[in-house]
């Protein structure tokens, strides 16, 4: 097959997201986003050195949806929100892609933005040093984590149905706990645990 002559790393990405999103992460392969792309494996690696390359140039693209400025005026508390929930609803639209937003964060220029304003909001609420910095791991840690669960293991899913039909005699808080945890929408859901994340980090 001929090399497209446009083989951008946006082209590439986009390709590469297209496969993750149809076929999940373990479809992710250079022979699937060159059959994406309609050319070779190796004309491919003329553009990228391996499937690491692939994964960062995806979590960028993905990322980079993603609005840094700081929010407008109100409570460090609202300001923080609003970025928590600007990253959730990005990483949303891909699902598929949350595991690498983990890996290869740090070298997002988008999630380095994000942090940056965060830490700026912070920084104005009196919070500096190692306060600070378990702040920023906590709240991107409870995001990540929060959009993980709510695709992978959501509160409306068999997991919890399961879990409420436990034995009370043997687990009956789990099993009590899990019978209310229907009843709880995903909105909800994030929205109470970053509330109590917020809450903490004021006291």
């Amino acid at each position: 097959m001929p090399r497209p002559r446009s083989l951008t790393s946006t082209r590439l990405a986009t390709a590469a997201l297209a496969v993750i999103d149809r076929d999940g992460l373990t479809g992710l392969s250079m022979r699937a986003v060159a059959q994406q792309l309609g050319t070779s494996t190796m004309a491919l690696y003329r553009y990228v050195d391996d499937r690491e390359e692939l994964e960062r140039l995806v979590v960028e693209l993905v990322l980079g949806a993603v609005d840094t400025e700081p929010p407008p005026d109100g409570s460090w508390q609202a300001r923080i929100e609003v970025m928590a929930r600007r990253l959730r609803d990005t990483i949303a639209a891909h699902p598929s892609v949350i595991p690498l937003t983990l890996t290869h964060r740090y070298r997002s220029v988008s999630v380095l933005r994000w942090s940056e304003t965060v830490l700026a909001v912070l920084t104005e609420a009196g919070v500096e040093g190692e306060r600070r910095v378990i702040a920023l791991r906590g709240l991107l840690g409870y995001v990540i984590g929060a959009s993980q669960l709510e695709h992978l293991g959501p509160l409306s899913g068999e997991g919890t149905v399961a879990i409420s039909e436990l034995p009370a005699a043997e687990f009956p808080y789990l099993a009590e706990t899990a019978r209310h945890a229907r009843d709880v929408g995903a909105d909800q859901e994030f929205s109470g645990g970053l509330a109590l994340l917020l809450r903490g980090l004021g006291a």
